[in-house]
């Protein structure tokens, strides 16, 4: 299999020390085996660089680029966007975990839904990325309109077609929420996002970490209802009643 068929994964390395071993072994472990793993260091203070060339093999498909400054998670992604060879895009954070056969049933699922934009569901886990038995499920469709009343896609479980989209439609704008930004942009160009609802991604979540987040992310998406989106302040609203609601029962 070549170019064809491969998935560029497009990890942004900061702080990533305790847990970039592990995920360059997790890629390693995955079923499907046609993969390029681009690490973008965005300028780390810890020792990630350091581990990765240590664990990286000529013979590899893993590429290491370091940025000579610090600019962000979406620039980071930006960066792993433009140097992907792949026909296929998927997004995985340092910290979360992808199960063994996670590519090979999402290009499964893409492939008979032929799918621009697919994604899955997740479990929550703990600081050690051990499930929890919190299961995040996904709806089968979800266009644009739905999709602003539900922030149910996961970075990590996310995939492109990049034969249907193009490299500047999944361009992360530089706003908090990028990714919730990024995937509106793309339905909102008549893309339907496709949900495989199968567990094939745990998303670690430290002890703690959603009281302290809780009332940031109430603005951020609120501020990308009003300043990305250009919603009304009423329609605004409407949407963001039905986020709360949601976001809360999927956390407890």
């Amino acid at each position: 299999m070549g170019k064809e068929e491969m998935v560029s994964i497009i990890v942004p390395v900061y702080k990533a020390a305790p847990y970039i071993a592990e995920t360059i072994e997790m890629v390693r472990r995955q079923t499907y085996q046609n993969w390029e793993l681009i690490l973008v260091d965005d300028h780390s203070p810890d020792d990630s660089a350091k581990i990765i060339q240590n664990m990286i093999q000529e013979t590899e498909p893993i590429r290491l680029i370091r940025k000579e400054q610090n600019e962000g998670a979406a620039r980071a992604r930006n960066t792993g966007i433009e140097q992907a060879k792949g026909r296929y895009i998927a997004f995985l954070d340092a910290d979360d975990v992808w199960l063994p056969q996670k590519l090979e049933r999402e290009l499964i699922f893409m492939k008979d839904k032929q799918a621009a934009f697919v994604f899955t569901a997740y479990e929550f886990g703990d600081e050690k990325a051990q499930g929890t038995g919190k299961i995040v499920t996904v709806p089968e469709r979800l266009t644009y309109r739905k999709a602003l009343s539900r922030t149910v896609i996961f970075t990590t479980t996310v995939m492109f077609d990049m034969k249907q989209l193009t490299k500047e439609q999944i361009r992360m704008p530089e706003v908090e929420s990028e990714d919730t930004a990024t995937w509106w942009k793309v339905l909102r160009a008549g893309y339907t996002a496709y949900g495989l609802n199968e567990v094939l991604a745990i998303y670690r979540r430290p002890a703690g970490s959603l009281s302290s987040n809780k009332f940031m992310a109430m603005k951020r998406i609120w501020n990308l209802y009003r300043r990305e989106e250009g919603l009304t302040v009423p329609v605004s609203a409407f949407c963001f009643c039905l986020w709360a609601i949601r976001a809360t029962l999927r956390r407890i």
